[in-house]
């Protein structure tokens, strides 16, 4: 519970531009790639300090880096709610992005050292549901905060949120060793070459693409760009947009466990997990393909649709786990997440970059055709790497 706290914060960040975005534009003058960028940093921090947090899980342990992380997080909330140019607020947000990088990864280290392995699916599906939460919360009562007191009020108390989740992990989580310590100092090149293995194994190429693109599209849409697309597309006032966002958060908080509950399920009577991760990630695919030819904009199904399956494909991780031994099982999974979050901060960068090819609208929005190429292309990326994943084995 002390590790859903802190993820249920890195979600609630996560998400909050797709709400506040209109705030600042308006604020900041800021074009739809000036938007990406400013968001996408949180993800360009989270991707940078996967390696090291890695060799961190693994020496140290989730309970101290994880507390620790969180105090850098809270400082990027303070300084966010100060920011009033550009810069300063980029600058914020990465700080943010690195506070929150080990939200996952920390919880799913603890998990690899306390719940036997067959259990993990199910696990990590209840615990992502925290993150649901997180996501939840940044939808329709972020909307009421944000009118009452304004986004800088909200980023104030967001902090002092941080700091207290920070102390409860230090007060609460009990301390267990890894099952190996990593003899290597941090930052050493004995350290850092504990990944050699790792991105040289063919699996963990075979399965990273299709992990890495489903989940960065998954967060570069749901963290910013469904926002302004319902907004331009479905041509919904503001306060409809977020009753549409709290919809998709709704079936994004139950995606997780039920995602988790199915695999588990399905693992039990001997269906292999990456025959269900298959069907995951084909459904995701079909909810993309919605979302680009806009059938249904106005509709709350085609992002209840997205919600409902993009968190399913989070088993990447737990096949890694079963794949690597145990004590380099926190290497394994921010080798992956280190992908993810890069191609992260690319795709929500770049489909402001695309939407900017487009004129802006009369009304200030953007040109509903400019998101219809931006998600087709996400969509064609996606359905390359299923066919990646999906091919038969070469024997090698």
């Amino acid at each position: 519970m002390p590790f859903a706290g802190g993820y249920f914060l890195s979600y609630f960040y996560r998400s909050i531009n797709a709400v506040i975005a209109p705030d600042l534009t308006a604020e900041l003058g800021l074009a739809a790639a000036d938007l990406g960028l400013l968001t996408a940093a949180y993800f360009l921090a989270f991707a940078a300090f996967q390696l090291p947090l890695g060799i961190l899980l693994d020496r140290y342990g989730p309970r101290r880096v994880q507390a620790g992380l969180l105090m850098v997080a809270a400082c990027g909330a303070f300084l966010f709610s100060v920011g009033t140019d550009r810069p300063t607020l980029i600058a914020a947000r990465a700080l943010i992005g690195l506070g929150v990088c080990g939200g996952l990864m920390s919880s799913l280290q603890a998990f690899v050292q306390w719940f036997p392995r067959q259990r993990w699916p199910l696990v990590n599906g209840v615990f992502m549901s925290f993150g649901g939460f997180g996501a939840l919360t940044a939808t329709v009562p972020l909307e009421w905060a944000v009118q009452a007191g304004g986004w800088r009020v909200v980023f104030v108390g967001m902090g002092a949120l941080t700091i207290a989740a920070a102390l409860c992990i230090c007060l609460v989580v009990p301390e267990r060793a890894a099952p190996a310590p990593a003899p290597a100092e941090p930052g050493s090149p004995a350290a850092l070459d504990g990944f050699g293995p790792i991105f040289r194994d063919p699996f963990f190429w075979r399965l990273a693409p299709v992990g890495m693109m489903c989940m960065a599209s998954g967060m570069a849409l749901q963290g910013l760009w469904a926002g302004p697309w319902l907004r331009d597309v479905a041509l919904l006032p503001r306060g409809e947009v977020a009753h549409h966002l709290l919809v998709l958060t709704i079936f994004l908080t139950l995606g997780f466990p039920l995602c988790g509950a199915l695999a588990d399920l399905l693992v039990r009577r001997g269906v292999a997990l990456a025959r269900v991760y298959q069907g995951v990630i084909a459904a995701y695919l079909a909810a993309l393909i919605v979302l680009t030819l806009q059938v249904g904009a106005a509709s709350y199904w085609p992002w209840a649709l997205f919600g409902l399956v993009s968190n399913g494909t989070i088993f990447a991780y737990p096949m890694l786990s079963q794949h690597f031994p145990a004590n380099v099982s926190g290497r394994a999974n921010t080798a992956l997440n280190l992908l993810v979050f890069g191609m992260a901060f690319v795709l929500q960068y770049g489909v402001g970059m695309v939407i900017d090819l487009w004129p802006p609208l009369p009304s200030g929005g953007y040109d509903p055709v400019a998101y219809r190429v931006a998600i087709g292309i996400i969509a064609a990326l996606v359905a390359a790497a299923f066919l990646w994943f999906s091919r038969p084995p070469s024997g090698r």
